[in-house]
């Protein structure tokens, strides 16, 4: 169930409904609208009249929401989320976001020089992994607290927000007191405990499509995040696992058309880890920008062939800005912009 507030509906009428939710043993969720105020409530509705909210204060209509993602569902919700990051920066908007940087933090050297030339092209924000959840337990697993504290002297360098991903509920803290966003990865889509931990961390999220998951569990997942009241997620397209084997997943762009019918959420792309192919980022970049993501989740690094983790994926610095001088008409014919 959503309920539509009334564009003059006060605090004071927001605040009556969220009590008169909780006292029947509900919850209710405030979603913050350009022009007007939605609450979903979220449990068994069956506990109330159906026109039981119609009548109080502020309340313009109450509208039942068939989908079982009640928070991520566009029912009911007549705007798009935009998450806001800081220093004027935002996904979701008109503007294409570009997240870059390397798969992983090696060194404050490297992390920094990176963030001052994605910055310098374009990039909205800086990513780049302290933890590395890897396959191989004995391949490289991150610099762990020492990257982090890396990432953040890349941000006071560049002034950009940046990215990182948590592994873990028990990291969510150490993580957050770095990152402007938290990152839940592919193999934690459904660890719900990180989920709900992320969320009760109130700062934006980038998550990450499970690598088997279908369109329905990746939303309800999101639910997960959204339903401890942050409304900041952003799902990210990175490929799922098929029977092909000419790219490390397949990256599936109809994805991206297809969220927009289903969510209010901001959907960005990973052509990298999508592909797995430093040759095929560039022209799926221009894909999913055609498609109508709001944003891209791009690796880059200063010599690909060297880097720690992912090299075959990543792009030089060179053929990052080529990247974001390129897509600028991709964008401009959608009636978006870089």
């Amino acid at each position: 169930m959503i309920i539509v507030m009334k564009p003059d509906a006060t605090k004071k009428d927001i605040d009556h409904v969220l009590e008169r939710i909780e006292s029947v043993g509900l919850k209710g969720v405030l979603l913050q609208g350009t022009s007007r105020n939605v609450i979903a409530v979220i449990g068994d509705e069956r506990v109330v009249p159906a026109d039981f909210w119609d009548v109080l204060p502020g309340v313009e209509k109450s509208v039942p929401i068939l989908a079982p993602y009640k928070l991520a569902s566009k029912e009911g919700k007549d705007f798009k989320t935009v998450i806001h990051l800081g220093n004027g920066k935002k996904i979701g908007g008109e503007q294409i976001a570009v997240i870059a940087g390397p798969c992983a933090i090696e060194s404050k050297e490297q992390i920094v020089e990176i963030a001052k030339r994605v910055r310098d092209a374009g990039a909205t924000a800086l990513r780049g992994g302290a933890f590395k959840p890897r396959s191989n337990p004995y391949t490289f697993q991150g610099l762990q607290e020492e990257g982090l504290v890396h990432l953040a002297r890349a941000r006071e360098a560049s002034g950009l927000p940046i990215v990182t991903e948590v592994l873990t509920p028990e990291h969510v803290k150490l993580v957050s007191k770095y990152s402007d966003i938290l990152q839940v990865g592919t193999r934690n889509m459904q660890n719900f405990l990180l989920l709900r931990a992320v969320g009760e961390a109130g700062k934006p999220v980038i998550l990450k499509r499970g690598m088997s998951a279908t369109i329905e569990e990746f939303l309800l997942a999101a639910e997960y995040i959204l339903a401890q009241n942050n409304p900041n997620v952003i799902l990210c397209e990175r490929g799922i696992r098929t029977f092909e084997t000419h790219t490390r997943f397949t990256l599936s762009l109809s994805v991206v058309p297809q969220l927009k019918e289903m969510t209010h959420l901001p959907i960005i792309v990973d052509p990298s880890h999508g592909t797995g192919k430093r040759s095929l980022v560039n022209p799926m970049c221009k894909g999913a920008v055609a498609v109508g993501a709001d944003g891209l989740l791009v690796e880059t690094h200063p010599d690909p062939e060297r880097s720690f983790v992912d090299g075959p994926q990543t792009i030089n610095l060179e053929a990052f800005d080529c990247l974001m001088q390129e897509l600028k008409p991709v964008a401009e014919a959608v009636g978006r912009r870089m």
